[in-house]
């Protein structure tokens, strides 16, 4: 049962079918992963393709992601399929940029900092940020995995970025809404009322109004909710471009069956409802903005403990890909950030950064110890280390961190790997082989209480 109030409201709402939408909302949700083209070139068996998304499968059931290890290697990620409608957002205002600065405002758990970090190209910077600590690792997780090495991970209040004026050339704002569009799930009907319809407006505008001054001019504000509520979409954007030197932007939908366009006092917007579209509820909007900052960018303070000496640069060109004037040194560990040195000495002063880019190895008295971000990167030469392919049960041991063995694995230094992605590091010292697979990230569960359902098939 949905709550009167709301059901009351999209009776009465424009551009929406209530008794249709309702129930499509009492179907279940449709199942969608999204491939990464940097790891995995092969599509699910019998999926059908997500229409706007050139990565993005509908499954026919939902498999098990916890004792897959081709998702923990980051070769696809589980994302709702309306949300992928950033692809063509993104590449209608955008095209191909060779560099852009791109801000996820609110980018846990992942999906569309995913999506933008295969979108924006290697030479690119994204910047994708939660505020909530715990959210915010999980994100670097998910990030470290995808491993395509153009992104940082921040745990910032929306307020920090206002400093950093004129900085990026697009961001996205996810927002924390309401939570409609996910009314297939119990959890977010119970958690609705009309009290917090408007405090979600309300806070959306902040988060807005915060986060405006760090958009260049002319750059690009990407605004998306999961909700259906006009007072936290449309609305909402009416009142950034009453306030603010901007102009509403308009994305080409005529290839797509189903998405409504929704034109509010000029206003462009676009409504993805389940009764019409394969996907959860979702409303996007792109705004132009035309005016700039009255404030400059603060002065970059540079940090001496961010330059790499010779023998750290020798490391790097023996086990990467990665540019000379990428490299910054963070006590003993060597990283490889993404976009230009100032911009990772500006991002260092007003940020709080949890994911400084891709670590590749610490200096240690007897050496260099390889990192595991490095091993799951795009960036890593593929014959710098000795490859060892682990059959499923093998791969499944080293992701939960136990010790396994077998002969003819090389001594020292060897990436672990299952159909031939990386899955990380492993040093055999000869009496042992240790497993350096992250300890918060290992898979906790005995596979005898795997629940959940079959791997993907593959063609």
């Amino acid at each position: 049962m949905f709550p009167d109030k709301f059901v009351n409201r999209i009776r009465l709402q424009e551009y929406i079918d209530a008794e249709n939408l309702l129930k499509s909302l009492e179907e279940p949700s449709p199942v969608s992963i999204r491939i990464n083209p940097v790891k995995w070139n092969r599509e699910p068996l019998d999926a059908k393709p997500v229409p706007w998304c050139s990565s993005g499968f509908y499954l026919n059931h939902r498999p098990g992601y916890t004792f897959d290890p081709l998702f923990h290697a980051g070769c696809f990620y589980p994302q709702e399929a309306s949300g992928m409608f950033i692809e063509q957002v993104f590449r209608q205002i955008a095209g191909s940029p060779e560099q852009c600065r791109v801000l996820d405002l609110c980018g846990a758990p992942g999906g569309k900092s995913t999506h933008l970090s295969s979108l924006i190209g290697s030479d690119s910077l994204l910047v994708t940020n939660e505020v909530i600590k715990s959210r915010a690792f999980v994100l670097a997780e998910n990030i470290v995995k995808w491993g395509i090495t153009n992104t940082i991970v921040t745990q910032n209040d929306p307020h920090d970025f206002s400093e950093l004026t004129d900085f990026f050339d697009i961001i996205l704002v996810d927002a924390p809404c309401s939570g409609e569009g996910m009314f297939r799930d119990g959890v977010a009907v119970n958690e609705w009322s009309v009290a917090n319809t408007h405090h979600c407006a309300e806070r959306q505008k902040r988060i807005l109004s915060d986060i405006w001054p760090a958009l260049k001019k002319n750059g690009i504000l990407i605004y998306s909710t999961c909700t259906f509520n006009p007072g936290e979409n449309e609305q909402n954007i009416k009142w950034i471009l009453t306030g603010h030197l901007a102009e509403s932007v308009e994305i080409n939908t005529s290839d797509f069956k189903g998405i409504v366009n929704i034109d509010f006092e000029g206003i462009k917007g676009y409504g993805f409802y389940p009764d019409r579209t394969k996907g959860e509820g979702f409303f996007i909007s792109v705004l132009k903005k035309t005016g700039s900052a009255d404030k400059v960018l603060p002065r970059i303070q540079k940090k001496r403990w961010m330059e790499p000496n010779k023998p750290d640069l020798k490391i790097v060109n023996e086990w990467t890909r990665f540019k000379a004037d990428t490299i910054i040194k963070k006590g003993d560990q060597i990283i490889s950030f993404p976009g230009f040195k100032d911009d990772c000495y500006l991002l260092h002063q007003h940020l709080k950064i949890i994911y400084s880019g891709t670590r590749i190895g610490s200096v240690k008295r007897n050496g260099f110890v390889p990192d595991h971000e490095m091993a799951l990167s795009d960036g890593i030469i593929k014959d710098a280390f000795p490859l060892v392919d682990l059959d499923y049960h093998k791969a499944i041991c080293y992701l939960r961190r136990e010790n396994f063995s077998f002969d003819g694995i090389p001594s020292g230094w060897f990436i672990a790997a299952y159909s031939g992605i990386n899955l990380g590091f492993c040093n055999n010292i000869g009496k042992r082989i240790n497993n350096y697979y992250p300890v918060d990230w290992r898979i906790r569960k005995h596979p005898d209480e795997n629940t959940g359902g079959d791997l993907i098939g593959w063609k």
